[in-house]
């Protein structure tokens, strides 16, 4: 199978991007893999902190290594916003793929030599092992809003700026890097999120010169998607959609099986749906929709 970072070239290339699809439950795992087997796209599947703790590393890795050698699908596991270097050495004895190191609440010196020690460590241990770094500040939680996250970078002037991350890129040598473009994480229940600045994104991929990732897709106009992957976009985080088809697939099943207790008979409505969102957002990110 070739490596995540082959794989983010052909995309670029290909002017797509890779879904990344966060999980904390074998049952959400089972829905994005049965949409990726489905498209036969390249996915990578996301555990946070808390979700990892929820599905344990090691879980995921094995997961994650028995959807590749046993069924077949081009998949990686990515160490989704950890925050310390502890448990950035988790992540990689356990054998995830990828790693986002998330210091972007920092102030722009203190993100760069925290994320530089991270650097260090990682290809110290194994080389092959890619690390995101996060610069701009877009929120910490995939949940439904009521209004944008205090201190999300949304107004143009708190966006990332290409010199700096230009500058981040070169003093960390990050394999990827996530700049706030506008986007912020979870989603409006009755909106959508406010608009990606895709001219900030393209700024940026001509500094950056590294693959970008947006985080917090969740929410985000289909359109907005489109542009920013033409504009240098190559991985796509969506969670809060995943969450939020989960929970309205679970209470439809409860509703309609009240006497029901057998937890695989009344997971399918919310595989169904979670399948779903999966399922659009990988034809949208691959153009493969009619």
């Amino acid at each position: 199978m070739s490596s995540l970072l082959e794989i983010l070239k052909s995309a670029s290339e290909r002017g797509v991007a890779i879904g990344h699809f966060n999980i904390a439950n074998i049952a959400t795992l089972k829905a994005i893999a049965k949409a990726g087997e489905e498209l036969q796209v390249p996915f990578i599947i996301g555990t946070s902190e808390g979700e990892s703790e929820y599905i344990d590393m090691h879980a995921a890795v094995a997961l994650v290594k028995d959807l590749r050698e046993n069924h077949g699908l081009v998949c990686y596991l990515n160490a989704d916003h950890i925050h310390s270097l502890e448990k950035v050495k988790l992540a990689v004895k356990a054998g995830y793929d990828s790693v986002l190191f998330d210091a972007g609440k920092l102030p722009f010196e203190e993100n760069i030599k925290a994320t530089k020690e991270v650097v260090e460590y990682v290809k110290s241990e194994n080389p092959d092992i890619l690390v995101e770094g996060e610069l701009g500040y877009i929120g910490s939680s995939s949940k439904i809003l009521k209004a944008i996250p205090e201190g999300a970078a949304i107004k143009e002037e708190d966006l990332t700026k290409p010199v700096e991350a230009r500058q981040f890129i070169e003093e960390t040598d990050v394999d990827l890097l996530a700049p706030a473009v506008g986007n912020i994480h979870g989603m409006f229940k009755d909106a959508p999120n406010p608009n990606l600045n895709i001219e900030r994104i393209k700024q940026i991929r001509e500094a950056a010169k590294v693959p970008l990732v947006l985080h917090g897709g969740s929410g985000i106009r289909d359109e907005d998607f489109e542009f920013a992957i033409q504009a240098g976009i190559s991985i796509i985080h969506i969670s809060t959609e995943i969450r939020s088809a989960w929970r309205h697939g679970l209470e439809t099943a409860l509703k309609g099986n009240p006497d029901e207790i057998a937890p695989y008979k009344l997971i399918g409505e919310a595989l169904d749906e979670m399948r779903q969102v999966v399922y659009n957002r990988l034809k949208l990110f691959n153009r493969l929709l009619e």
